[in-house]
């Protein structure tokens, strides 16, 4: 198969999974009380399964080139836990899809200010007209679960 054909089946999958934890943790903040909560558990449980995968992988980090990062490469964790916090209280209030949408919307423009600056050592791509329409039709898909 193709690399990049799998690459992006893979992506579209995470995708899939994502539209899937937002109602689960949602569900889940309904029972242990709030959506930090939700959130620790979730990601313990998400803790414990990547222990359990690195073990069998047998995956061993590189301490050294660890220590050689950036800041910048330690804080990815706080911000996913800010998105599932987030998912989790925004489903019961807007629902999956729009929740999901807004979600979209917020990582394609944060994603066009990266990709535009090179921010965080990404490749630079400077913002074009064909990229921003891209991004423009997607908040119009906000507006259009929202409304419809």
């Amino acid at each position: 198969m193709n690399p990049a054909l799998f690459s992006m089946i893979a992506v579209i999958l995470a995708g899939g999974a994502t539209a899937l934890q937002a109602p689960t943790n949602a569900r889940l903040m309904g029972a242990v009380g709030s959506p930090v909560n939700a959130a620790f558990v979730s990601f313990a449980v998400g803790t414990a399964a990547l222990g359990i995968v690195a073990m069998i992988l047998q995956a061993k980090p590189d301490i050294t080139a660890a220590r050689a990062l950036p800041w910048y490469a330690w804080v990815g964790g706080l911000y996913g836990a800010i998105f599932v916090v987030a998912a989790a209280w925004g489903v019961p209030r807007l629902g999956v899809a729009l929740t999901i949408t807004l979600m979209v919307a917020g990582q394609l423009l944060a994603g066009l200010m990266l990709d535009h600056f090179g921010a965080f050592g990404v490749p630079k791509a400077p913002i074009s007209l064909g990229r921003a329409a891209g991004v423009a039709l997607v908040l119009a898909g906000v507006l259009m679960v929202r409304r419809f």
